[in-house]
């Protein structure tokens, strides 16, 4: 492993470990696994799939717009590397998209309009317990190595454990208000993202970036940011990019 990627992956760990502070964001932390993802691993997007109290998976933060929409098809279609992730708890990996037509006809169809050619999925798991997956995707056809699926599943195993032992910290139904809590503000950062886009001229991916980088620069929560923007709630005339 290169210096530059052992110390993506060191960082990976130190962004986990910030999960045991009081006030931790899971949204943020989740986006922020998936970029580290990209980063780390030979794969051109990522995203992570959480399941809500009744177990039903839903798209919760992705490194880039198409791997979100990609990711929103396979939950309405029901089929897919990541449900079977999901409902296996064990890794999918090296899916040739191309040739996944008999198996996932609509799958195959919706990842070639985004441009993905392979796919893969690991579970976020703790044992018997499965959360979500950590999903890859790539634009350009090829095989994930055995060490990077061995990086991607550690990634998101210490992920599933920060998760839940940071609920655990507060009360045992915790798990069930942060995976809900994550879900509601998913909605409001989606429609944050098309507010910036569209007032500021900027692609989807762009705003994102703009809104996350404000968040942080005034050390306010992702969420909050988004609602009041997705609210017209928000005065920030340097966010909105008005006079």
């Amino acid at each position: 492993m290169d210096m530059t990627r052992e110390r993506l992956l060191a960082e990976a760990f130190v962004d986990t470990a910030d999960t045991l502070v009081e006030d931790f964001d899971v949204i943020d932390f989740l986006h922020t696994l998936a970029e580290r993802c990209v980063a780390i691993l030979d794969v051109d997007a990522a995203g992570i799939m959480l399941a809500d109290p009744a177990g039903v998976l839903h798209a919760t933060a992705s490194s880039t717009e198409n791997a979100r929409l990609l990711e929103l098809f396979e939950l309405q279609s029901e089929v897919g590397p990541c449900i079977e992730a999901f409902t296996t708890g064990r890794p999918v990996v090296n899916i040739d998209l191309r040739a996944s037509a008999v198996r996932w006809p609509r799958f195959a169809e919706a990842a070639g309009a985004t441009g993905f050619v392979s796919a893969h999925a690991l579970p976020l798991r703790l044992r018997e317990q499965v959360i979500g997956t950590l999903n890859l995707f790539c634009e350009r056809p090829g095989t994930l190595s055995e060490a990077d699926v061995r990086t991607g599943q550690a990634l998101a195993d210490v992920a599933t454990v920060a998760i839940l032992a940071h609920r655990s910290f507060r009360h045992a139904d915790l798990l069930a208000e942060q995976l809900q809590y994550a879900l509601t503000s998913r909605i409001a950062i989606e429609q944050a993202k098309g507010v910036l886009a569209e007032r500021r001229g900027i692609s989807v991916d762009e705003a994102f970036t703009l809104l996350r980088g404000h968040a942080r620069s005034r050390n306010v929560r992702l969420s909050d940011l988004a609602r009041a923007v997705a609210n017209g709630t928000s005065t920030d005339t340097e966010l909105l990019g008005t006079a």
